[in-house]
C-alpha cells in the first residue's frame, strides 16, 4: 500500500462519519482557533507551554512513534508536534492558514498536504495513516519508506477511564447518534469526536 493509497482510504473513513465540525463552521479565525484548542486541551496529550528541550527530554525513553503537541516557541507558529523517530526526537511545526490546519513543509509540498478543520483531527489523520501503512508492510514487508511515524500518544496526565472509553467507542462506529444510549451520554460522546 502506497502513502497516497492509505491516504486516500483515511480520507473515505473521515468522510463517512458523518457531519463534521466545518458543517458547523466558526465565524472568524478567532473562533476555529479557540475550537480547536478547546479539543485540543481534551485530548491529555497536549502540553502546553513546553519547550523543545523539555519535549525531547520527555521522549528520550519512549518508544519510535510516540508523540505530543506543545506550543511552538517560533513566533509565526501556534503550535508544534515533537515526536520520537529512530533518529531521537523532532520537531514538526503545524501551520494555521486559510482557517486550516496542516503541517508545515517545504513550499513545494504544501499544495499537496492534507488540511483540517482542528490539530486533534490533523494528528488523528496521520496516527490512522501511519496505523495502515505499518499493517500494509506487515502484510507484504518491504524496506520501511515512512520514516517519520505517529503511533502512540504521550499522555502530560492520565486520561480519565470514560475519555479512554470514548475513543475506544469513536474506533468502534462512526454512529453515535444512532446508539440507544441516553441524550446526555451521547452529547458527551460528541464533544471529542476522535480516535486518537
Amino acid at each position: 500500500m502506497t502513502c497516497q493509497e492509505a491516504s486516500d482510504d483515511v480520507n473515505s473513513m473521515r468522510t463517512d462519519r458523518g457531519p463534521q465540525r466545518a458543517s458547523r463552521a466558526p465565524d472568524s479565525d478567532q473562533d476555529r482557533i479557540s475550537a480547536a484548542m478547546a479539543d485540543l486541551r481534551r485530548t491529555g496529550w497536549y502540553w502546553g507551554a513546553l519547550n523543545a528541550n523539555e519535549a525531547n527530554e520527555k521522549l528520550k525513553e519512549a518508544a519510535e512513534g510516540t508523540f505530543l503537541v506543545r506550543d511552538s516557541s517560533h513566533r509565526d507558529y501556534f503550535l508544534t508536534i515533537s515526536v520520537k523517530t529512530v533518529w531521537g526526537p523532532t520537531n514538526l511545526r503545524i501551520e494555521y492558514q486559510d482557517g486550516k490546519f496542516r503541517l508545515d513543509s517545504v513550499i513545494l509540498a504544501k499544495p499537496k498536504l492534507q488540511q483540517f478543520d482542528s490539530v486533534v483531527h490533523l494528528v488523528e489523520y496521520y496516527v490512522i495513516l501511519c496505523q495502515m501503512i505499518q499493517n500494509a508492510q506487515h502484510l507484504a514487508p518491504q524496506n520501511r519508506s515512512v520514516q517519520l511515524q505517529l503511533t502512540k500518544p504521550l499522555y502530560n496526565k492520565t486520561p480519565t477511564l470514560q475519555h479512554f472509553c470514548r475513543i475506544n467507542i469513536h474506533r468502534a462506529t462512526k454512529r453515535i447518534h444512532e446508539l440507544p444510549l441516553p441524550s446526555k451520554l451521547k452529547k458527551y460522546l460528541l464533544e471529542y469526536k476522535y480516535q486518537v
